[in-house]
């Protein structure tokens, strides 16, 4: 990895770190949607976890944790263990199938974000609806390093309050963030990992937490239907190009 290439490193966390410090999440996906343009996405999830992990722990903290253990975990289970044994980055399935699968779940995402569709209320009968809901998070995690569908609209349903939201999200992409660092640490290929990329590593944090910190600068100028509505086409058209390169 040249100095060119760890300075777009460094530039993508600082997008990815401003998107979350405006929205709360967002992270993975437009680190991993970027990177993935020009490097394999094993190489891509191992620069996101430091950071993701960094900018995930803030939001963990909070007075809801022992209701939202007791309604989530069958789901993080579900997420821990799909996320390490499920095929995926680094195991037999090729870059062009993993970006293929990045570039549906990206174009998905942003659809999804646009169209905002009605969620039901499932806040009564919910808890064992995040197992199957989890293992397909766990599935999307272990083949594109993007852990926001089906998991993000799932959590919409429970009709959880802001400060619980923000709180649910933390954990969750915790529990995720450390499932993928243990699928690539298994399954990377030795020598894919490499020094360059380790200290591409630090320059991801230092834009990551610098994004964050802008972000959050931002959120009362930035907040709104035209930012959001912006920021999923940015996700439709970083998907598009993925799927163009998987072909």
């Amino acid at each position: 990895m040249d100095i060119l290439q760890l300075l777009m490193v460094v530039v993508v966390f600082v997008l990815a770190g401003g998107v979350k410090g405006v929205t709360g999440m967002g992270l993975p996906t437009v680190a991993v949607s970027l990177l993935g343009l020009w490097m394999p996405p094993v190489q891509a999830a191992a620069l996101l976890v430091i950071p993701s992990l960094a900018t995930n722990i803030a939001q963990c903290r909070g007075p809801h944790l022992r209701s939202l253990v007791s309604r989530l975990w069958p789901g993080w289970l579900a997420i821990a263990i799909v996320t390490v044994s499920a095929p995926g980055l680094g195991d037999a399935v090729s870059a062009q199938t993993t970006k293929g699968w990045l570039g549906g779940i990206l174009m998905a995402y942003g659809i999804w974000g646009l169209w905002r569709p009605q969620l039901p209320d499932l806040s009564l009968t919910s808890k064992w609806l995040s197992l199957p809901t989890g293992a397909a998070t766990g599935f999307v995690t272990a083949l594109t390093a993007v852990f926001v569908l089906p998991w993000v609209p799932y959590l919409q349903t429970l009709r959880l309050g802001k400060d619980e939201m923000v709180q649910a999200l933390g954990l969750s992409f915790t529990v995720a963030t450390l499932s993928l660092a243990v699928k690539v640490q298994i399954s990377a290929p030795l020598g894919l990992i490499s020094s360059s990329v380790a200290i591409a590593v630090g320059g991801a944090l230092i834009g990551a937490l610098s994004g964050l910190k802008l972000g959050e600068l931002l959120r009362s100028r930035l907040v709104g239907p035209v930012f959001q509505k912006a920021l999923f086409m940015v996700f439709l058209g970083l998907g598009a190009a993925n799927l163009i390169q998987a072909h």
